[in-house]
């Protein structure tokens, strides 16, 4: 009587992952598509993205004080390879293509917005609700009404998130939550990867 729930169960755990993986695949194919690479590329960027986030830069270190007392564990911050560092890279590109003044007025509004939307959670870091980047993003985007949408969307709300939610606060959380500090630390599923990936498929 038990065999067929534990077969279901074990077909479902064992598909889950990959239904998981296949819209997760299609979802980047059809949003990188928007930037102008090929599926191919797509599929290198998610894997490098992937494994990246299993690698953080460090930045630098700082040894905090509180009350004139030194904590035993110094501050060290760094930036995540797949959360942080290729989006940022991918913002970049997009910038160095053209569209300057319209990405630079979308990244400006975006910092605001997620500067202010933005809230430090001691021992934690940044929470924000993951759509408030891109949706702010998307609609600075269309506002501006040009061809290149989703470049804007993608560069601006990636280099805004960046800008508004993580250096901004950066103090803040050094001081609230000394320790191993990575910007993108969330690899694939951080605030500055998704807000890339949600503005694309939103635009």
């Amino acid at each position: 009587m038990i065999v067929l729930p534990i077969i279901v169960l074990l077909f479902v755990m064992l598909l889950l992952p990959l239904v998981v993986t296949s819209i997760t695949m299609d979802m980047v194919t059809v949003a990188v598509a928007k930037l102008g690479f090929a599926p191919p590329i797509a599929i290198l960027l998610l894997a490098a993205i992937v494994i990246g986030s299993n690698i953080n830069l460090p930045l630098y270190q700082r040894r905090l004080t509180s009350v004139g007392l030194t904590w035993q564990q110094p501050s060290i911050v760094s930036l995540n390879v797949g959360g942080g560092l290729i989006p940022i890279i991918l913002a970049m590109y997009q910038l160095a293509r053209g569209h300057v003044l319209p990405i630079l007025a979308t990244t400006a509004i975006v910092t605001l917005v997620t500067y202010w939307a933005a809230q430090v959670v001691p021992g934690k870091g940044i929470r924000m609700h993951a759509l408030i980047a891109p949706l702010t993003a998307v609609i600075c985007a269309w506002l501006l009404g040009t061809a290149a949408a989703p470049s804007i969307a993608f560069a601006g709300g990636i280099l805004g998130t960046l800008i508004g939610a993580d250096l901004l606060h950066l103090r803040e959380i050094e001081r609230l939550s000394p320790g191993h500090l990575s910007i993108g630390g969330a690899g694939v599923f951080d605030g500055i990867a998704l807000c890339g990936l949600f503005a694309l498929l939103l635009v």
